[in-house]
This record gives structure tokens, C-alpha cells and sequence, in this order.
């Protein structure tokens, strides 16, 4: 990530109400009976903890990774609150890749800042991460979400379609691969009518 980038996001998560709300993503909550308490999760992103510390509520062994130290402060103080511990990783994705063959479970939920090489790395880094038999929970916005303005960059080719994410998950098995428009509410930051588009897959 460059420093501007980095910069705007510490700005963004500098308030002291959550950007994105302090509630778990409603397709992440919608998962619940999949997160099998002792699991080792990574949340790619996770931002200000909203999904970390509810799959911390499930029992999970959570690695929260984001490259903003001012979301990740955040996100242990909502730990804290919760009564329960994550782990936290400032991570530039650039330049970072998760051990291979160590997580139950991989969630990326709107990871749409990665451009189409970041997000070719990231997507190859959750393949590797996960353990044969792991789980891949996926949420993100459709190119069609521009229109609408209620969340994420309004950039088309950040975005995700469902010709595209069989061929990055190929080689996993789809259990799941669902494209529509919901009314989201997740604080400020996600806020109306998206157009969404969800992957739940598991490594052979």
C-alpha cells in the first residue's frame, strides 16, 4: 500500500465511531454453524474488528491482519469490550504472505482496495494458507455496485464477477457462489442498496 493510501485509512478509522459499524457482516453472521470453535481463522483486512471478534465470540482462534495500526487499536479495544482475545498483524499485502497450510478458515469480506495484481497475490495467499479441507468465506461487491455509491472504490476493476472468481477458485471446491442486490447497513461505510456477490469454497 502507499503512504497516501495508508495515510486516508487511518484517517477514515481515526473517529471514534466504527466505520463499518461494530456488528459482524451479515453474510459472515449468516456462516455461524461453519465457525467451529478451536478453528485457526485468518481475516484478511478486518479492519476495526467487527468480523474478528464475533468469529473470537465463536470460539475461533482468530489472526486479524490490516495495514492500519489506528483499525487494528480499534479492534482490540472492541475485544476487549467483547470479553474475548484476537490477535492482530499490521500487514502490508504487498509484501506479506500468511504460512502456508495453517488456517481452518480463510475470510476475506470487502477487500476491494487490492487492483487486479494485488488482488491476483492475495487470492494465491488464501489458496496457500488454508489447510486441505479449509474453509474460504468470501464477500465482495459486483462491478454493478458503482452505480450505487454505497460503498467501496468506484473502480469496476476492483470488483468481483462470478466468471472470475470460478477461475481464481478453480482449483477449490464451490460450495456456494451467489450474486445479488441487498440493503446492507454496516455503519457510515456500508450503507443502502449493493450489489454483492459471495463464495463459500473448500481446498481439496
Amino acid at each position: 500500500m502507499s503512504n497516501n493510501s495508508k495515510d486516508r485509512w487511518n484517517s477514515r478509522f481515526s473517529s471514534d465511531e466504527y466505520l463499518f459499524g461494530t456488528a459482524p457482516n451479515a453474510f459472515l453472521a449468516n456462516q455461524k454453524s461453519r465457525l467451529i470453535a478451536g478453528h485457526k481463522v485468518l481475516s484478511i483486512a478486518d479492519g476495526e474488528g467487527r468480523n474478528g471478534v464475533f468469529m473470537a465470540q465463536q470460539g475461533c482462534d482468530v489472526l486479524a491482519v490490516d495495514f492500519s495500526p489506528v483499525a487494528l487499536a480499534k479492534s482490540q479495544a472492541l475485544a476487549t469490550e467483547r470479553n474475548v482475545k484476537i490477535k492482530t498483524m499490521e500487514v502490508d499485502h504487498n509484501n506479506w504472505t500468511p504460512d502456508p497450510d495453517t488456517c481452518d478458515i480463510v475470510v476475506a469480506i470487502f477487500i476491494q482496495f487490492a487492483d487486479p495484481e494485488l488482488r491476483s497475490k492475495i487470492f494465491s495467499d488464501i489458496k496457500s494458507a488454508l489447510k486441505p479441507g479449509g474453509l474460504l468465506l468470501m464477500e465482495g461487491y459486483r462491478p454493478e455496485q458503482i452505480e450505487y455509491g454505497t460503498g467501496g472504490p468506484p473502480l469496476a476493476e476492483n470488483m468481483y464477477t462470478e466468471e472470475m472468481l470460478r477461475e481464481a477458485f478453480s482449483d477449490l471446491d464451490i460450495i456456494e457462489l451467489n450474486s445479488y442486490d441487498a440493503e446492507i447497513d454496516e455503519g457510515p461505510g456500508h450503507a443502502g442498496i449493493s450489489a454483492l456477490i459471495d463464495l463459500i469454497a473448500i481446498k481439496s
